[in-house]
């Protein structure tokens, strides 16, 4: 309970920076912003976060699946609603508990933001002799934040290329540094290892871990055609891991470990509309546990169709005062 009244404390502190942080402009030869364009969108997506525990290598996969919702975007503020339709999603466990996964991502003109909270009941055990085991008493929590600057982004946007509120004109690359901070509780109600791959020692029923560290990486788009590109990052961190298993500060453990974050999207973003597929991936390494090593992995890919419209007078002149974006600038730059 703490770990999550942190978490969203954190995400109001920081919003109004990065809210701010939007006023700085672009390079126009490199980004066509469409601030006053209304962007409809439909889209499925699929996020996920697993666990994986090495030697024998046991993966514990959630029971999410395909969503289906739509958005929009307008002004800079985007709004995304969507949820598994049960015809598209038959092989999830109708009996397990409920899963919350909140995963935003922010992309203003010279910033990478990622914010996790997260919140996953019932696990499905795959490994060398295991069948499947349904666990449905098994929850992972997370909460992290992810923020790195981006030298060149007033040159590079992945607004065009995650929310398709701008267009991308030109190709351009940057390099990026920055640091992130995660808290990761796996739990059960029982013991989490399967008693017949692991020892008593290395078994438990909680584990806690923290990570803290900085990163850097390179993002790029090329841009080829009327429309059409390619955009990517990838980003290594090295970072300040411990590990706490069932509470007992006598077995913690704390280590260096390394961790990468990848993104990938390709499509059409035109004037009228946009196709767009894209994926995020964040790998966790996580302190070991009685020298056992694991990691939580986080996915995140997205279909997107999207639609564009020109917003009427009324609509452009009257919404900036219920933009929640637009509230935030103006209460801080009175002060």
């Amino acid at each position: 309970m703490r770990s999550s009244k942190f978490f969203f404390l954190f995400l109001l502190a920081i919003i109004p920076f990065f809210t701010l942080a939007q006023n700085r402009g672009v390079d126009t030869t490199y980004i066509d912003e469409q601030e006053e364009k209304l962007v409809l969108r439909l889209y499925s997506s699929k996020k996920y976060t697993e666990y994986r525990v090495a030697d024998p290598q046991l993966v514990y996969s959630p029971n999410t699946g395909l969503n289906t919702g739509f958005g929009a975007t307008f002004q800079k503020f985007t709004l995304n609603l969507a949820g598994p339709l049960e015809f598209l999603n038959p092989q999830r466990e109708k009996d397990f508990p409920r899963t919350t996964d909140l995963q935003v991502h922010i992309y203003p003109t010279f910033w990478i933001i990622d914010l996790f909270g997260q919140f996953y009941n019932g696990y499905k055990v795959e490994g060398p002799g295991e069948d499947k085991l349904a666990r449905a008493d098994l929850s992972i929590r997370k909460f992290g934040v992810n923020a790195n600057y981006v030298f060149h982004g007033d040159k590079i946007s992945l607004t065009a290329a995650f929310q398709q509120s701008a267009i991308q004109k030109k190709s351009a690359f940057s390099p990026f540094i920055g640091a992130e901070a995660y808290y990761v509780k796996v739990s059960g109600d029982s013991l989490v290892l399967p008693e017949s791959d692991f020892t008593t020692n290395q078994n438990y029923e909680r584990a806690d871990f923290f990570h803290i560290g900085p990163n850097a990486g390179m993002i790029g788009t090329l841009v080829f055609g009327k429309g059409f590109f390619l955009t990517g990052s990838a980003a290594a961190n090295l970072g300040f891991s411990i590990s706490t298993p069932d509470q007992e500060t006598a077995d913690r453990n704390t280590k260096l470990k390394p961790g990468y974050f990848l993104r990938g999207f390709a499509g059409y973003n035109g004037l009228r509309f946009s196709l767009n597929l894209n994926y995020v991936y964040k790998n966790l390494a996580l302190a070991e546990v009685n020298e056992l090593g694991q990691s939580i992995n986080t996915g995140n890919y997205r279909f997107i169709f999207a639609y564009k419209i020109n917003a009427g007078p009324k609509l452009s002149q009257n919404f900036p005062k219920y933009n929640p974006m637009k509230i935030v600038q103006r209460i801080f730059k009175k002060d």
